[in-house]
């Protein structure tokens, strides 16, 4: 069961100001969860929010929308978006959930599915910390519900020896709970949310008792189909769900702005340079890892053979983060090719013997020949030499 602690405030005259634009809260805390990160805009949303609401809810669908995609509210408050991509699939999303069917957002890894998960149950219940975290080795429990061993014993099956799961809170209190990476947890643990999503009810065989979800509980799973060792949903449990695909960033520009923003937050967090310094070589990660992924040079002339990781805008934000980190604290704080060279030849080459023949052809035929780009290739040489 996870428990999550207000984070205390924090003087900013010893730790640093963010800048109004950003809404989110300074903290010692390394990563905070979004309802804390940005309580400042989900409270200016929640005061000039006047439209209806579904049982429960902190916002009207609308403004769950507006806080994802971003805006500007009447009073002037600027709402920063925290999702860049089409308004549909934002709009059926938050949609689904004021319905009586699950979410489940599917996609290729990097595109954002955790991250949408978390805002959206920050925004719909205020709480993104009802989680389940999907792995081979999750179990039934994680889903249902466990006991108390030293209380069972010592006075038998009973409500104060049962632990209930982050489902079965979200179920009792109506709010909004998550299970990360479905496609993770094994067919048989997965098909335990099949009662619980079709009955809305969670029975406890012993105790003779059950749960029923009250107005406002709802679930978001995250999952995707082209990784390895991923479990397939039962045609039975994936009907239980609304299924939103979330697309990659349809443009390099919008890729760009994506990975920006996000490197932006991760770095005020860990006290690294502005990235304004370095938007030139976060386009330069941006075209290579589209290029690959797509197997094809942005002007459409050159086919290329694609290494075999996914390339996502998750792994464009982290090779950045690494950049800037190595600027900050080896070189002169300005983000330069010399110091992402060695993030993308790690996210490229994950077969070290069939990635790296698909490496060093795009380094020949195309890096070193583009314009404008003669310090990456020697770079990008110097780290793989």
């Amino acid at each position: 069961m996870s428990v999550s602690a207000k984070p205390t405030s924090v003087d900013p005259r010893r730790n640093g100001s963010v800048p109004a634009d950003t809404g989110a809260a300074r903290t010692d805390t390394l990563r905070p969860h979004a309802e804390h990160a940005f309580a400042d805009e989900l409270a200016a949303l929640a005061a000039q929010d006047d439209r209806p609401r579904p049982a429960r809810w902190r916002l009207s669908p609308w403004a769950v929308a507006t806080y994802l995609l971003g805006g500007t509210l009447p009073d002037g408050t600027v709402i920063t978006p925290k999702y860049v991509g089409p308004r549909r699939v934002v709009e059926v999303a938050v949609t689904t959930l004021a319905t009586d069917r699950a979410l489940l957002l599917l996609g290729v890894p990097g595109t954002a599915k955790t991250w949408v998960s978390e805002h959206l149950a920050a925004a719909v219940s205020g709480d993104s910390t009802l989680l389940v975290q999907g792995t081979a080795g999750t179990p039934e429990e994680a889903i249902r519900y466990g006991w108390n061993y030293a209380r069972l014993l010592a006075h038998g099956p009973s409500r104060d020896a049962l632990v209930p799961s982050p489902v079965m809170r979200a179920m009792a209190e109506g709010r909004t709970a998550r299970v990360e990476e479905l496609t993770r947890i094994p067919a048989d643990v997965q098909d335990s949310l099949i009662t619980i999503l079709s009955e809305k009810t969670l029975p406890i065989p012993e105790l003779g008792q059950e749960v029923q979800a009250v107005r406002g509980f709802n679930l978001i799973a995250t999952a995707n189909d082209r990784d390895r060792g991923v479990n397939e949903l039962s045609s039975a449990l994936r009907r239980r769900f609304n299924t939103v695909v979330l697309p990659l960033p349809e443009t390099p520009e919008a890729e760009v702005d994506i990975v920006t923003r996000r490197v932006e937050q991760l770095g005020r967090s860990l006290d690294l340079p502005a990235v304004p310094d370095g938007v030139d070589e976060i386009r330069r990660v941006v075209t290579v890892f589209r290029e690959l992924r797509d197997g094809l040079t942005a002007d459409g002339r050159t086919k290329l053979k694609s290494p075999s990781g996914t390339l996502s805008t998750a792994e464009a934000i982290s090779v950045v983060t690494g950049g800037l980190a190595l600027a900050a604290h080896f070189g002169d704080g300005v983000l330069r090719a010399g110091d992402v060279a060695a993030g993308v030849l790690g996210a490229v080459v994950r077969d070290p013997a069939a990635d790296r023949v698909v490496w060093q052809e795009y380094l020949e035929t195309v890096v070193r020949e583009r314009d404008g780009w003669s310090d990456f290739y020697r770079a990008c040489r110097e780290a793989g030499a």
